[in-house]
């Protein structure tokens, strides 16, 4: 192997040439970096210098970098998050500037794993964590057209006392992802066996409350569609509808866990979403009410509409790419598995998306 040759060099390379365009990251530390890949090659580590980067200015000293780093992952750089003062979670400002959706300029990537997402999307990077507080790492990846997993709530160390967020991995397959979440997740090992399909699964289009762009509805109910199709999922009659978690999560994001309303709605839906999921079933749902939106804002629908329920309940949940609304615009479906079962929502996630159409290059990845 050569500098000229290596994994890092190239994703060195890509982040010089064309983040000036994207502001995916705040950081990038090429001599850090390719120091660390000959380390990891010389001492053959499992990973063996895969770039990824990390979610921003504190993201190198997270659980999930820390693991990869050991494991012989090479950090190459701190990828954007929202700046101060930012009302709205879904966009990100890197070095330069805004960062931009590497599939439309005009929209924004997602948030607040902005940054993370686009360079996962345009082959800045091999993979890059994240951190899941209302749905952080799913809502950029299904912008981004990309694969985002949040972990069990509590499996891994976090910095949130409120136990809402997190952390993730994003990378553009599931398969890509998985030597990097084994690592973060149990060290490694073996790979699962294949699940038994038709995987089980409930399909609900908007939980029951959510109100959701008709576009990005039919993509997703196209893409189940064809997974039943294909044999890999047998959908069941089960009853999706949940209550809004919108007023128990602001009630838990601001310091009052034990309100009454709260209380109430999270012992609903966990009593519902155990009943839905009992016996190892899926659950099935858009990722997003909407497509990626301006970067002046979303306006009165939250992109969070879908995921924060995952974040009070604590399920493991992950976006992979479902399609294209006809604006161009990347539409993630969303996978929702038993607390726990985080591998198995990964082998899960890998049989749904060989089933699916393979992930396409966005317009503003360039070439290499």
């Amino acid at each position: 192997m050569t500098p000229a040759t290596s994994a890092v060099a190239r994703a060195l390379e890509r982040i010089e040439r064309l983040d000036p365009a994207l502001h995916a990251f705040i950081e990038v530390w090429p001599d850090a970096a390719l120091a660390r890949e000959r380390e990891a090659v010389a001492r053959r580590l499992p990973l063996g210098g895969l770039p990824f980067a990390v979610k921003g200015p504190s993201g190198i000293r997270s659980y999930a970098a820390r693991r990869l780093i050991a494991a012989g992952g090479v950090p190459v750089g701190a990828t954007s998050v929202p700046g101060p003062g930012t009302a709205w979670q879904t966009w990100g400002r890197g070095a330069h500037g805004r960062t931009v959706n590497p599939w439309r300029a005009d929209r924004t990537p997602g948030g607040s794993s902005a940054g993370a997402a686009v360079a996962v999307a345009a082959g800045l990077a091999e993979a890059a964590t994240g951190g899941d507080g209302a749905g952080s790492v799913r809502i950029p990846a299904a912008w981004c057209g990309v694969f985002g997993l949040k972990t069990t709530n509590g499996l891994l160390p976090s910095p949130d006392r409120t136990g809402l967020a997190s952390a993730g991995v994003l990378a553009r397959t599931a398969a890509a992802a998985e030597p990097c979440l084994r690592r973060v997740l149990d060290g490694g090992g073996a790979p699962d066996e294949a699940p038994g399909l038709p995987l089980p699964a409930v399909y609900s289009e908007d939980l029951g409350f959510a109100e959701v762009d008709p576009e990005v509805a039919a993509v997703v109910r196209a893409a189940v569609d064809r997974l039943v199709a294909a044999g890999t999922v047998r959908l069941l009659d089960r009853d999706a509808g949940l209550l809004d978690p919108a007023g128990a999560w602001t009630a838990v994001r601001g310091g009052s866990p034990d309100d009454p309303e709260a209380v109430r709605v999270r012992r609903t839906n966990d009593e519902r979403l155990d009943a839905l999921l009992a016996g190892g079933a899926l659950l099935l749902t858009p990722a997003t009410p909407n497509r990626p939106h301006g970067h002046e804002g979303p306006g009165t629908r939250y992109s969070t509409a879908l995921t924060w329920a995952f974040n009070l309940s604590g399920h493991p949940a992950a976006s992979l790419p479902a399609g294209f609304t006809g604006d161009g615009c990347p539409v993630g479906l969303q996978v929702v598995a038993p607390r726990g079962a985080d591998l198995g929502l990964l082998a899960a996630a890998r049989a749904v998306e060989d089933a699916l159409p393979p992930a396409r290059t966005p317009p503003l990845a360039g070439r290499d």
